[in-house]
């Protein structure tokens, strides 16, 4: 009977403790699923639909206005100053140095920034602001000065601090952007913003019809510019917003050297596919920067025989005036052929199976073909001019879509992983690769005009333009990619294109 009723204790305290146990797991549970909807809250008000995206990637308007205004007009501006053409065109590779370090810091300085703010709105604010300084600087220095030394010894130098703070100002868009997108809105996330250049190229074309020579106009055309800058970053504060980084998951070694540090390290780190990208984007760009920076000049001198410091009223300074005219209403006509290049783009990205560089190379060497036939065939036929001119956006388009929608999904993909990801910092080391080839092509046309007068020199640099095409289609035409639902060959690790 002991024996019996000591079984029967155990029995009971084996119940007492299954109920016990039953209770806390019962409480556990109900927690879990209390933290799991609190969870699912969070991300729920974490989720940006494609229309908010596109909202928070505006301010990328107001800064591809900017390029596309200052870009042609750079080296016209310090003509108009009284600098000589090959000192002007060297002056253009103002951009591509500041544009090297600059991105790259600001990106790793972006990616560890503990403001509670957020990463990225801090170091918008601040691009924004200094840019105004120095653009209004640099614009009006043929108003401050009446030597034209100090004008040309004022101006240089504000042009440069101006690049720098243009580059503040875009290297945290898109990294915002990627921050706040899901996986499958990165890609189409990134032909958004092509979308929205092409725009902001049309509007900066559309600026340089105000005045028929714009360079003798520069301080207005800037301060409009600035202006739709700010508008475009009150748009994108007024519906981001940021998580703030805790301290505790940055690193804090390295002291004020960690921004530069981080910066070699991811370039130690990146997979073959990154660099084969950037191999392709520093070919691509120095025909896209031919385009960009030489064409008005082309137009106004190689095509119409214009002379920008010809006599008022002269036939030259008539013909130079035709000339920009006509390029900036083919610029028009080439934002529109890049807004639906860039549809046709994403349409093929997210409608077929077609790997990506199958679609990169093709808008490469359509570049290529353009470029040549620029430089050798079109000699002052307008219409001929302008009609290479629109078709020359397709390896413009390609290049911002395709690498850097491959960036932002392995980042994205690894940062699901567990991974440590440094978006902006692996987007502005991208963008470093468009800045060596802008000072390729520039550093190539100085030392051409340096030989050549401005009117001979400028075909010469779309034929140099026509060879970088041509090799950067045919490298592209060999990126390990992979379509919807496979695997890279060799990037497994990265798992890295398979969404585009």
């Amino acid at each position: 009977m002991a024996q019996i009723a000591n079984n029967g204790a155990e029995e009971l305290i084996a119940d007492k403790r299954a109920t016990d146990n039953d209770e806390e797991a019962a409480f556990c549970l109900d927690k879990g699923l209390k933290a799991g909807e609190e969870s699912a809250d969070a991300e729920e008000k974490e989720f940006y639909p494609l229309w908010k995206l596109t909202l928070i990637a505006i301010p990328q308007l107001g800064v591809q206005v900017m390029w596309c205004f200052i870009g042609p007009n750079a080296a016209p501006y310090m003509g108009h100053l009284g600098v000589g053409p090959s000192l002007a065109t060297l002056n253009n590779i103002a951009g591509p140095i500041t544009g090297f370090f600059t991105g790259p810091i600001i990106g790793a300085v972006s990616d560890r920034l503990t403001s509670k703010w957020g990463r990225r709105r801090p170091i918008i604010l601040g691009g924004l602001i200094s840019t105004w300084i120095a653009a209004m600087l640099f614009s009006s220095s043929e108003h401050l000065f009446s030597s034209t030394t100090a004008k040309i010894g004022f101006a240089v130098p504000m042009y440069w601090v101006m690049d720098v703070t243009m580059n503040v100002l875009q290297t945290p868009h898109r990294a915002l952007v990627s921050d706040l997108a899901t996986v499958e809105q990165q890609v189409p996330m990134q032909v958004v913003f092509v979308v929205i250049m092409s725009i902001g190229n049309f509007l900066g074309y559309s600026i340089m019809q105000i005045y028929d020579i714009p360079v003798e106009h520069m301080f207005t055309l800037m301060l409009m510019i600035c202006t739709l800058n700010t508008i475009c970053i009150a748009i994108q504060f007024s519906v981001a917003k940021e998580v703030p980084l805790k301290k505790s998951d940055t690193d804090e070694s390295g002291g004020c050297c960690a921004p530069v540090l981080s910066v070699f390290s991811s370039i130690r780190g990146m997979p073959c596919l990154l660099y084969h990208l950037a191999f392709v984007q520093c070919l691509v760009w120095i025909g896209n920067t031919a385009w960009q920076y030489y064409s008005e000049q082309w137009f106004a001198i190689a095509v119409y025989g214009g002379d920008q410091h010809a006599p008022a009223g002269s036939e030259e300074k008539i013909n130079y005036g035709r000339g920009v005219q006509a390029f900036s209403q083919g610029g028009q006509m080439r934002s529109g052929f890049q807004l639906l290049a860039a549809l046709a783009i994403i349409a093929l990205l997210l409608g077929t199976r077609l790997r990506p560089r199958m679609i990169y190379a093709p808008c490469i060497y359509v570049g290529a073909i353009v470029s040549f036939l620029a430089g050798y065939v079109v000699g002052t036929n307008a219409a001929f001019a302008v009609g290479v001119f629109v078709t020359s956006i397709m390896p413009e388009t390609g290049s911002f879509a395709i690498p850097f929608g491959l960036v932002a999904t392995l980042n994205k993909r690894a940062e699901q992983e567990g991974k440590q990801v440094s978006t902006a910092l692996q987007m502005a080391l991208l963008n470093c690769c468009v800045t060596v080839g802008q000072q390729v092509c520039h550093m190539v046309l100085a030392i051409i005009e340096h030989q050549l007068p401005l009117k001979a020199a400028l075909p010469c640099v779309f034929l140099f333009a026509a060879v970088s095409y041509t090799l950067g289609g045919s490298s592209a035409l060999c990126l390990d990619d992979a379509p919807p639902g496979e695997e890279p060959s060799e990037y497994s690790s990265t798992e890295e294109s398979d969404s585009a």
